[in-house]
C-alpha cells in the first residue's frame, strides 16, 4: 500500500510541508534535549542533528482523537496535528523522532527492527514495550510529572496519561526492576542490552510472558476501535456501560435538566452507532467521547465553541460538589460540601470546568487542553491558578478535604 493510500486510510489530509529553516530548528531542539536528557547513551549531537534534519515534516488535518503527531517510517516523515501551536512542534515531535532514530532498514526500506520491536518474524514482538519505552523516554524528555488517570474505570499513575497510559504505568515499573538506563538506552539504540538483563533477572520465560502481556494490552485497546470502526454491537454497548455515567455527571455542569441530558446523550450514541467510520483513527475513546459530548452540549445552549481568553468562557458550569460525598464523614457532609461548594463558586466557569475535568472526571492535561481548546501549558495554568485560588480562601476546618479532593499534583 503506498504511504498516499495509508494517510488517506487514516484520515491524514496533507495541508503543506514544513521548511526547511523549521524542520532544522525542531531537530536541534529535539537532538540537544535527547543528549542533555540521557548523556550515557553515546549520542552524538551534531550526528543527531544532521540525522534528525533529513526528516520531511507536514502539517495535517487529522481525525478527532488521533494522537498529535505521527511518525510514517515508509517515507520517512513526520505529520503534525493542525492545531498545534507552532510553538509547542517540538514536544509532540520527541517521541516520533525517537522512533526515527531507533528504526533499522534494509535496502529495500523494509523495517527490521525499531527499539525493542522485532518485526523480522512472521509475527511483530514487542511492539507495546516499545511504544510505552518511547513514551516514557519523551516524558522524561519533558520532564511531566506522574498524574492519576482513569481509563475503563481503572484509576492508575503514569508520566504519559494521553498516550499509551496503562502501558507505560506497567513499563515505568519493569524500568525500576530492571534499571531505567538499559531500558532507554536498548530503546533508542535498538539492542537487546535490556531484554538480556531482565532475562539474566528473571528467565526467558518471565520475558516472554511479559512481552506478549504488553502486546496484548496494545492490541486490545486497538482491537476494540477497530470493532467500533466495523459496527460491532458489543464493544459498543462497552464504552457506553463505561463512560455514559461519566458524561451525565459532565453534563451536569452545564445546568440542563435530566432529560434534556438524557436526550444529548441517546442523540450521541446513536448518532455514533448509526456512523460508525467515525472512529477511525481515535487513539483514546474517552477524550473523544467526551469532546464529543461537549460539543453537542454548546450546540444545545446555542454557544459557538471558541474562546478568547484562557481564564473566561461563555457558558455557565456548575460542579455538584455532592458527588463527592462519599470522600466525607457523614455526620458533617452537609456543612464540609457546602463550604468546597462556595469556594468553587468563587472561580470563573473557565476555571470550574477544568478543575472538575482533572480532579472529578481525570482527564489528563492533554485531554482537557483538547476540549478547552488550550494548549498542554494553558491547561495545566488554568487548574493551578483556581486550585491556587481556592487554597488561598480556604479555612482550616476544610483544608484536609480541601486536599484529598484536589491533590497537589499541579505543582
Amino acid at each position: 500500500m503506498s504511504v498516499e493510500s495509508d494517510l488517506k486510510k487514516d484520515g491524514i489530509e496533507v495541508i503543506k510541508k514544513l521548511d526547511t529553516l523549521r524542520v532544522n530548528s525542531i531537530a536541534r531542539t529535539v537532538s540537544n534535549s535527547l543528549c542533555e536528557t540521557f548523556p550515557d547513551f553515546n549520542l552524538n549531537q551534531n550526528d543527531l542533528f544532521i540525522k534528525l534534519s533529513r526528516l520531511d515534516m507536514y502539517i495535517a488535518k487529522m481525525p478527532e482523537g488521533m494522537a498529535e503527531a505521527n511518525y510514517f517510517y515508509k517515507n520517512t516523515s513526520i505529520y503534525f496535528n493542525d492545531h498545534i501551536a507552532d510553538e509547542d512542534l517540538e514536544e509532540f515531535a520527541i517521541h516520533e523522532c525517537i522512533h526515527y532514530i531507533q528504526e533499522i532498514k534494509d535496502k529495500r526500506n523494509y523495517l527490521l527492527r525499531m527499539g525493542l520491536c522485532d518485526y523480522t518474524e512472521f509475527r511483530i514482538y514487542g511492539l507495546g514495550l516499545n511504544e510505552a519505552a518511547v513514551q516514557l523516554m519523551a516524558s522524561k524528555v519533558l520532564a511531566i510529572p506522574k498524574e492519576y488517570v482513569k481509563y475503563f474505570n481503572i484509576t492508575f499513575e503514569t508520566t504519559s496519561p494521553s498516550y499509551y497510559p496503562l502501558e507505560c504505568c506497567l513499563v515505568s515499573q519493569l524500568a525500576y526492576l530492571i534499571g531505567e538506563d538499559v531500558l532507554f538506552e536498548s530503546t533508542i539504540n535498538s539492542n537487546d542490552n535490556f531484554k538480556n538483563k531482565f532475562i539474566e533477572s528473571t528467565s526467558i520465560k518471565t520475558f516472554l510472558c511479559v512481552q506478549s502481556a504488553l502486546d496484548s494490552i496494545l492490541y486490545a485497546e486497538e482491537d476494540i476501535i477497530k470493532k467500533l470502526v466495523q459496527g460491532d454491537r458489543e464493544s459498543f454497548d462497552y464504552i457506553y456501560t463505561c463512560y455514559v455515567n461519566n458524561l451525565y455527571a459532565y453534563g451536569k455542569g452545564f445546568g440542563l435538566s435530566d432529560d434534556e441530558l438524557y436526550d444529548v446523550l441517546h442523540d450521541l450514541f446513536l448518532s455514533l452507532l448509526s456512523n460508525t467510520k467515525i472512529f477511525e483513527g481515535v487513539r483514546n475513546i474517552k477524550s473523544f467521547l467526551f469532546t464529543c459530548f461537549k460539543n453537542r452540549l454548546l450546540n444545545v445552549l446555542k454557544i459557538p465553541y471558541e474562546y478568547s481568553d484562557v481564564e473566561q468562557c461563555e457558558h455557565l458550569f456548575v460542579v455538584e460538589v455532592d458527588l463527592l460525598d462519599e470522600l466525607i464523614d457523614r455526620e458533617q457532609a452537609a456543612m464540609r460540601v457546602q463550604k468546597v461548594k462556595s469556594l468553587l463558586n468563587t472561580l470563573t466557569d473557565r476555571q470550574r470546568e477544568a478543575i472538575y475535568l482533572r480532579y472529578m472526571q481525570k482527564l489528563s492535561y492533554d485531554e482537557i487542553a483538547d476540549m478547552l481548546d488550550l494548549t498542554q501549558k494553558g491547561a495545566r495554568k488554568l487548574v493551578a491558578r483556581g486550585i491556587e485560588h481556592m487554597r488561598e480562601e480556604a479555612t482550616s476546618s476544610v483544608i484536609l478535604l480541601f486536599l484529598v479532593i484536589f491533590p497537589p499534583d499541579w505543582i
